[in-house]
């Protein structure tokens, strides 16, 4: 944990200070179990330890949008943590066993605190993580704004492609959770994924896949 980015530069000293100050402490979530509830507030925000979380949109009606998956390092619910008047508009879920840390900042809103190494130090790894996960969740409106299905998904294969430098990888998604991330239908889904591979443009098992140079164009 002290490799993560939220503790970046501190020394051995700064970094127990500053897990002494947060209130750092450990829970293990099984799959499937709600970790944050949507309409609730928070004055805590995680770290993921092991396994992987997702941030949902769940309504009322039963309709699920994954706005992000986070995984191992990643964090979740700073933005709330900040302001922890503000109510939370979507569920974090386990998305396997996974173990998270969990931080309070509220204790950083006393400002002769602020003048401490590692509490200036915090705040800068802190507009970083801010900022990286701005980006993350800007890069899922290039996904959902294309029309069709098709090129929706080869839009978030060819960023896939991009950050792991390679044509072949794996997505942290099942079918399900591709076709909730995308907002399109499952069956609609599997169906384009199929004419892709037909097409020469992918190849893919499970969550493992290979782009190719076939004719991505709908046929």
């Amino acid at each position: 944990m002290k490799n993560s980015v939220l503790f970046k530069e501190m020394n051995d000293h700064e970094y127990t200070q500053c897990l002494k100050t947060l209130k750092a402490a450990e829970k293990k979530y099984k799959k499937d179990a709600l970790i944050l509830s949507a309409g609730d507030t928070t004055t805590k925000f995680g770290l993921v330890l092991d396994g992987s979380v997702t941030v949902e949109s769940n309504d009322i009606w039963g309709n699920r949008t994954i706005l992000s998956h986070v995984g191992k390092g990643q964090f979740f619910a700073e933005t709330y943590t900040l302001l922890e008047d503000e109510v939370l508009l979507v569920d974090v879920r386990a998305n396997e066993n996974c173990r998270v840390r969990f931080f309070t900042i509220g204790s950083l809103k006393n400002l002769r605190q602020i003048n401490e190494p590692w509490a200036i130090k915090f705040i800068c790894n802190m507009l970083e993580i801010s900022a990286r996960k701005n980006l993350t969740l800007s890069g899922r409106s290039f996904h959902i704004s294309p029309r069709t299905i098709r090129e929706r998904l080869l839009s978030y294969l060819n960023t896939i492609s991009l950050q792991k430098h390679s044509t072949e990888f794996d997505i942290p998604f099942d079918r399900q959770q591709l076709a909730d991330y995308l907002n399109v239908d499952r069956s609609a889904l599997s169906n384009e994924l199929s004419k892709l591979q037909n097409n020469g443009v992918i190849t893919f098992r499970k969550n493992h896949f290979i782009l190719l140079n076939g004719e991505a164009d709908e046929q």
